[in-house]
């Protein structure tokens, strides 16, 4: 049980945040892909809902994926409020990563089950994806700019008013390895009773 405890711990405090752009290129086979994806679909779930969806990018569909992000931004912000490097940064953010993954929230029909549950769930669900990608090797880098929050990537993706997009997961390879920290110990974030 040590051990095990051991391992987990080890890829816990091991997963790093990689930025689309510190990835190198290199490509991750689909199958492994769909692997990572596995775990998170084992994810806690009230009611076995099972909320969380997922549309994979690949190949040549990262690409074309990042420059529609990018026009999505530009025709739904207003002159004013338009940021050129913004809209460079969504343009390129897919240049040097294997694939985007949307995670999004699929509210269920049980009306017992708050959305607030539902959503939980989904981030429980990319957070076994995000120490997947750990265990394979792969970075990875769970966004939630640009569009991702807004009207507009609901209804390029054609969802539900209820369905909630939780993010971008950018998958890759990296040559870094970044130190992790915090910015407070956990002895500071408990209150024991």
């Amino acid at each position: 049980m040590k051990d095990q405890f051991s391992i987990i711990s080890t890829v816990i405090h091991n997963r790093r945040s990689i930025k689309p752009a510190k990835m190198n290129g290199r490509k991750i086979p689909d199958e492994q892909v769909k692997e990572i994806l596995e775990l998170g679909n084992w994810a806690p779930t009230h009611g076995r809902t099972e909320p969380w969806r997922f549309i994979v990018y690949s190949a040549e569909k990262v690409e074309e994926f990042c420059h529609q992000h990018a026009e999505l931004y530009r025709s739904n912000t207003p002159p004013e409020n338009f940021n050129q490097n913004t809209y460079d940064k969504q343009f390129h953010n897919g240049d040097l990563a294997s694939h985007i993954v949307i995670a999004i929230m699929q509210r269920g029909t049980n009306p017992k089950i708050p959305a607030q549950e539902e959503i939980c769930a989904t981030a429980a669900a990319i957070e076994n994806i995000l120490l997947g990608a750990t265990v394979s090797g792969a970075a990875s880098f769970w966004s939630t700019g640009g569009m991702v929050h807004k009207p507009a990537m609901k209804d390029f993706l054609e969802l539900k008013e209820e369905d909630v997009v939780l993010g971008m997961i950018y998958l890759g390879f990296s040559d870094e390895k970044p130190e992790g920290n915090r910015a407070t110990s956990i002895d500071e974030k408990i209150i024991w009773k």
